[in-house]
């Protein structure tokens, strides 16, 4: 008897280890360019794997799909390396980043975001919006790994031009498209305005991250058939009409010496 609740210890025992085995195995994914990795890294202990591009980490829960954490991988270098040379296209652009700390955290559930970084949500992560004409929910990625971009790169690089503050030619813009310098949600803005961005916890400092990835986006034409679902904030959403319409921020977003994006992101780096 005692032979046999040895034996049936051994086996409790095994099957335990086993799935705490499976659990914390990480596995590096099938990309070509990226590789995830385990990290102990000081404030992500939540998380239990990144994936580094061009020396950025992007950190998920242990709930997120491989798939989107490389596609998030994947924006980001198209975002930096939008030619797709091999080569970040502003040196000068990522040091700032990596200067400050940038870094980005996918989560699955809403609980999950209690981390000190951009966050980025696994189910709003959709790969198949770049293959299927459009027609499925957009693509956050595109948003939230770009203010990473802006809000911890250009603001600082470029601090007069794209500072996230009163007075930079970004705000600057802002101010005429929205009608008004309006440090707070105003009850309802002018009719002339075309960038009407109405969340009540967005403070000025985050009206202008905003009004940048509409600029931006618009530009790359993330936004072209998306212009009923996104009439409530944004008007402008195609390149002819950010051109046409909001001039002073069409000068700063073509300015060939800051080397911004000219191919929107697909999920697709040297593929």
């Amino acid at each position: 008897m005692m032979k046999k609740y040895f034996i049936i210890l051994l086996i409790t025992l095994f099957s335990c280890k086993s799935k705490i085995d499976v659990e914390t195995i990480i596995l590096p994914g099938n990309d070509p360019n990226f590789k995830i990795i385990a990290h102990n890294d000081t404030g992500f202990e939540a998380t239990n794997r990144k994936v580094n591009v061009f020396g950025i980490p992007i950190y998920a829960y242990s709930d997120v799909e491989d798939l989107k954490l490389l596609h998030a991988a994947n924006i980001l270098a198209q975002y930096l390396d939008n030619n797709e040379d091999g080569s970040i296209d502003n040196p000068f652009l990522i040091s700032t980043l990596i200067a400050n700390n940038a870094s980005l955290f996918m989560w699955k559930y809403e609980s999950q975001i209690n981390i000190r970084a951009q966050d980025l949500g696994a189910d709003e992560t959709v790969p198949l919006w770049h293959s299927a004409n459009k027609e499925e929910r957009f693509d956050a990625s595109l948003e939230e790994i770009w203010h990473v971009i802006t809000h911890s790169g250009y603001s600082n690089a470029y601090p007069e031009a794209f500072g996230e503050y009163e007075g930079s030619l970004l705000s600057k813009a802002m101010d005429v498209a929205r009608g008004g310098k309006f440090k707070m949600i105003p009850d309802s803005y002018p009719d002339s305005a075309w960038y009407t961005y109405d969340d009540f916890t967005c403070e000025y400092e985050c009206m202008i991250t905003e009004y940048f990835y509409w600029g931006m986006t618009s530009i790359l034409g993330a936004q072209k058939n998306r212009s009923n679902e996104i009439s409530q904030e944004w008007d402008l959403y195609t390149k002819a009409l950010v051109e046409k319409k909001d001039k002073l921020l069409y000068s700063l977003l073509s300015d060939s010496k800051y080397d911004f994006p000219s191919i929107l992101p697909d999920g697709t780096y040297l593929r």
